[in-house]
């Protein structure tokens, strides 16, 4: 996948869950990305992020933050 797409993507999530308040958009994005996500596209995230996260949301960034701070093995491909 394109990192334009997943960034795209992720966004889309992130604008979704926003009209719940930022700390439920984050919780929401997390969730819906550990839970729906194909481990490869978890760990593109997690590399877009380590670059430098351009163009992703801000709650993007938070939620992409937290899951690789609690990745596990199983997730990298």
């Amino acid at each position: 996948m394109t990192p334009d797409k997943l960034i795209r993507m992720a966004n889309q999530i992130a604008t979704f869950f926003k009209s719940s308040g930022e700390s439920h958009a984050v919780a929401g994005t997390q969730n819906h990305i550990a839970q729906f996500w194909d481990p490869r596209m978890r760990a593109q995230l997690r590399a877009h992020l380590e670059a430098g996260g351009a163009g992703l949301d801000p709650v993007v960034l938070q939620a992409a933050g937290r899951l690789a701070a609690g990745s596990t093995a199983s997730d990298k491909t």
